[in-house]
């Protein structure tokens, strides 16, 4: 896909995204209490998938030509209070290409059949990427977990391959391609993670944009982001900011 076609896509899902989800007709709980291979989902009402699909998260692909202001990108020098998270030790734990996720309970798996089946290329034709890589609801369809993978060159033009999320630049620069214009920038966080062979840092993002609050959790492993979101209408984030932005930030690189 080249840049103008990737673009093209994720402003089509950022003018679906400013219409809020339907409730689902008749959900049915996916269980979590088990690791079940995806290839497993079950048939989602086509309207309902349809507007989730256009989670606001996607907006941050589309923050290369939408460069956040420089003063929402500033860190503060002060230290800052720690992140207001909960212990998601006890959620399930799903597994995909490259990455785990903790995910709250009472999420349903949404992701459509051919989702899965992007990605593959039969007879020699090119592969056609997958939108996300997983992604999560609640029953009513208003928050939404997601996770996509993208090669970095997409991200930023370079002829190099990113290991590490720091080849983006400070967190501050990095802020100019995880963070859509016009948006209220509320936190930004370098974390770092104990791996065996050192430590892995990933970039977290939280911010506000047209009623829609994001969390979010990337990092880079050989030449792609891996990127987490969580979002959900403003009006929702007092009651379950802290258990979306856990999630966000229990991405682990593997």
């Amino acid at each position: 896909m080249n840049s103008l076609s990737f673009v093209s896509l994720m402003a089509f899902l950022i003018s679906l995204s400013l219409h809020p989800p339907n409730p689902p007709q008749n959900p049915k709980l996916t269980s979590l209490s088990t690791p079940v291979p995806t290839a497993f989902v079950k048939t989602i009402n086509t309207k309902r998938q349809f507007i989730i699909n256009a989670t606001s998260f996607c907006l941050i692909f589309w923050a290369r030509q939408n460069p956040v202001p420089q003063s929402l990108a500033e860190t503060s020098t002060a230290s800052k209070p720690a992140l207001n998270i909960a212990s998601t030790k006890s959620w399930f734990q799903f597994y995909g290409d490259g990455f785990a996720i903790r995910v709250p309970p009472e999420f349903e798996d949404i992701m459509e059949p051919e989702d899965f089946n992007a990605g593959a290329s039969l007879y020699g034709d090119k592969a056609k990427p997958r939108t996300f890589a997983a992604r999560f609801a609640s029953t009513d369809g208003s928050e939404v977990l997601s996770v996509v993978i993208r090669p970095t060159n997409q991200l930023k033009i370079t002829f190099l391959e990113a290991q590490d999320i720091s080849d983006f630049g400070s967190i501050k620069d990095a802020a100019k391609i995880f963070v859509p214009g016009g948006a209220t920038l509320f936190n930004a966080r370098t974390i770092k993670i104990k791996e065996d062979e050192g430590f892995k840092t990933y970039y977290f993002y939280e911010f506000g944009r047209e009623e829609q609050h994001i969390a979010l959790m990337a990092a880079v492993n050989s030449g792609k982001a891996i990127i987490a979101g969580a979002t959900a209408p403003q009006s929702k984030w007092d009651d379950d900011g802290v258990k979306l932005r856990s999630a966000a930030i229990s991405l682990t690189v593997l």
